[in-house]
Formats: structure tokens, C-alpha cells, sequence
């Protein structure tokens, strides 16, 4: 049914006085803007980020919000695309209100999206982008994701703790993915040669790259101990069952690209022995394990039935939405319109020297590059289960 004020109405209100007039919305809500990723070529791996900070944000709501108010969350696919991650970061800050950002999502994004959030002065924080580097020259940027080169030092590491023979290895790496292009070309490249672990040119491969049997058969003809390999997962599984297609019995490790723990059906038993590392162990505690409870009855819900167990990018997410609502809380936030610029430069502030625990790590800690030091768990696939082989705990900060 619709209802219509008349003219007698409006009048009685007017000289009732203010306080029967309603309060105005924007003063009551903590606003969070959402830059996603639900199509493109990372919709795969970043389709459920929706999920997991829906859950988070509908939890604190039931429990009286932030600083007594509501969180309400304005969400903008950003399609994968770069340029509209920008144009996300100046949606969501200038028509939407928002007072802080969770995402983008990729590096590639967080690359064009950080400048824009610096100019307008608001926080910003990726579940997702994991290249090195990306915000140190930027204030309001800052990272609940591990550094892609870390991670991957941390799995050679357990590879030689555990005797995995590694004496020669190849690389092979996505080409048109930012993170994956760097680590296939920079950082697998550098921390193999620190370790000792010889290996030939890296062999690139594309998203379009129908048939990748020619760059398989350079790798196979090497004859290596080990493939390193820097990809997306529905790119990863390509190559895996093309490597078993012809020969190859070693081992493939990879760092956090493609540690999907819901893409073993894209990697099928083919798989047995890959190694990689993720920054979500969802076994590790009753709140890891309550998280993914919820992640996967809600995903039921919503049709993405393949999504059962949090990606690390997932529960980064979760954890993003309870970071800014302690920092908001430390920072006396209100919501209120005519404090935005302030308020959101007080949310920065009040992530410096920061300590959060959650699903993913206890008492985590930003360095002076405001990057978030996690933990690492590395994981080897056996009959189509995602087992712990080894972790590595979170490095201290100074």
C-alpha cells in the first residue's frame, strides 16, 4: 500500500517541531563501498568476495554495528577491468559516501584504483593483490593480502625442509595476468636462483591460449625436477593435465595464484603432488571453521554451489569488513555527511600500529609499507584433497 502525506499533514509536522521529523538517513549508517570483481577473467576466483563481506557486514549489524550504527554497503563490479576500478574508487567515494573501500580486487585494479583513492583521501584495502610493492608510495592504501614473493620463498623453503627433490626446475606463467606475468618473470626467477635451483627461460602462455601443448613440450624436453607455474586456476588446470598428458611425473608448485581450494575439479587428479601456498587455513580454529561454515550455506544460496571452502582472497575479505570496523571504532567514526573528509582520514590514522586478529592470523600487524603480515600455509594435493603440508608463521613487524 502507498501512502501520501496531504497538506494538513506536512503542516501538523511542522509545528510539531523537529523532533518528530525523521532523522536523516546518512547520519545513521556507516557507508562501505565494495569494488568487486563478479565477471571477467578473474570472475572465478573472485566471485565470492561478495559473499564473504555480505556475512561479515550482516553479522556486525546484528550486533549493534559500528559505534551504535549500521553498516550499509554500496557494491560496483568492476568487471576485472582496471579503468573501472578507478571509476569505482570516485563512484563510491563521491556519489555514494562511502567512507572506506574494500578492494579492488587485483593488483592490476589496486595499481590504478590507489592514485585515485589518494587523491580523494579514502582508505582502500585489496582482498587480493598480492605484488609487491603496490602501496608503499600511497598513505591510504593498505593490505590484508600476503606479498606473491614472500609466499613463494616460504614454499621453496618447505620444499627443501621436506627433502622434495628440486634440483631443476622450469617456470611457465600467464602472461596477460599482471600478478602472474611479474612472478613468472621476476620473482619465481629471483628467489629460484637465490635457493640455488637452476632453471631455463620462463615460458609464457595467454588467457586465449587454446591449445598449450607447443610451451608444454619445451618444458618436458628440460626435463625438470619441478615446474614452477605462475596462473590463474582455470589457466592452472590447462596446464597441469597437459603436463601429465605428456610425461611429466614431477612435481608443480605455484605460490597463492591459483590456491583455490575449490578448483580440484579444474585440476582433477592430475593434481597428485602440486604444491602451493595459500593464506587461508580453514581447518586452523573454531572461527576458521564456523567461517566456512557460513561461506558455504550461503554460497548454496546463492547458486554458486562449487564454492564450499573460503579462498584465501574470501577470508581476507571477511576480515577486511572487522578491520575497518575496529579502526572505525578507534577512530570515533559517526557516518555523518559533513564529516566524511575527516572521518575518513581518521580511519587512516587509526590503522597506524593497528593489531587484528581473525580468521586469517592472530594479532596481525601492518609494516611501514602498511602491507599486512600473514602467516602461510603450504598445500599439497592428494586424491583430489587439499591437505597442510607445512606453514610458516607471520613475520614480525618492526
Amino acid at each position: 500500500m502507498t501512502h501520501r502525506l496531504t497538506p494538513l499533514t506536512f503542516a501538523a509536522l511542522a509545528l510539531a517541531g523537529p523532533c518528530l521529523m525523521p532523522v536523516s538517513a546518512g547520519a545513521q549508517e556507516i557507508v562501505l563501498g565494495l569494488s568487486m570483481v563478479k565477471s571477467g577473467p578473474l570472475k572465478t576466483v573472485g566471485e565470492a568476495t561478495e559473499t564473504s563481506v555480505d556475512i561479515a557486514v550482516e553479522e556486525i549489524n546484528a550486533r549493534g554495528g559500528v559505534n551504535g550504527r549500521k553498516i550499509r554497503l554500496v557494491k560496483f563490479d568492476t568487471g576485472s577491468d582496471p579503468r573501472q576500478a578507478a571509476t569505482a574508487t570516485q563512484k563510491l567515494v563521491q556519489d555514494d559516501g562511502a567512507l572506506a573501500i574494500i578492494g579492488p580486487f587485483s593488483s592490476g585494479e589496486a595499481a590504478v584504483a590507489f592514485p585515485v583513492g589518494e587523491r580523494l583521501g579514502v582508505v582502500q584495502m585489496p582482498n587480493a593483490a598480492s605484488q609487491p610493492g603496490l602501496t608503499g608510495n600511497f598513505s591510504y592504501a593498505w593490505r590484508l593480502t600476503a606479498d606473491e614473493g614472500k609466499q613463494f620463498g616460504r614454499l621453496i623453503a618447505s620444499l627443501r625442509k621436506k627433502n622434495i627433490k628440486t634440483d631443476k626446475a622450469e617456470i611457465m606463467y600467464l602472461s596477460d595476468e599482471r600478478v602472474s606475468n611479474i612472478s613468472g618473470t621476476q620473482f619465481y626467477p629471483a628467489i629460484l636462483r637465490a635457493s640455488g635451483i637452476a632453471f631455463g627461460e620462463p615460458i609464457a602462455f595467454q588467457y586465449r591460449s587454446f591449445d598449450v601443448a607447443p610451451q608444454i613440450a619445451q618444458i618436458v624436453q628440460r626435463n625438470p625436477d619441478v615446474v614452477a607455474l605462475a596462473a590463474t586456476p582455470d589457466s592452472a588446470g590447462k596446464v597441469i593435465k597437459e603436463l601429465r598428458r605428456q610425461g611429466f611425473t614431477g612435481r608443480v608448485i605455484g605460490s597463492q595464484i591459483f590456491a583455490d581450494p575449490n578448483a580440484l575439479d579444474l585440476f582433477g587428479r592430475d593434481a597428485d603432488g602440486l604444491l602451493i601456498v595459500a593464506g587461508f587455513w580453514s581447518d586452523r580454529n573454531e572461527a576458521t571453521r564456523s567461517f566456512t561454515r557460513k561461506f558455504a550455506e550461503e554460497n548454496a544460496k546463492r547458486g554458486l554451489v562449487t564454492k564450499k571452502v573460503p579462498h584465501h582472497t574470501d577470508a581476507q575479505a571477511y576480515d577486511i569488513v572487522y578491520l575497518l570496523k575496529q579502526a572505525m571504532e578507534k577512530a570515533a567514526v559517526t557516518g555523518d555527511p559533513a564529516k566524511r573528509a575527516e572521518e575518513r582520514t581518521a580511519i587512516r590514522e587509526a590503522m597506524k600500529g593497528i593489531r587484528f586478529t581473525g580468521v586469517t592470523g592472530d594479532g596481525t600487524c601492518f609494516n611501514a609499507a602498511r602491507d599486512a603480515q600473514l602467516p602461510g600455509f603450504v598445500i599439497e594435493i592428494n586424491d583430489l584433497k587439499w591437505n597442510l603440508f607445512d606453514q610458516h608463521p607471520a613475520d614480525p613487524c618492526p
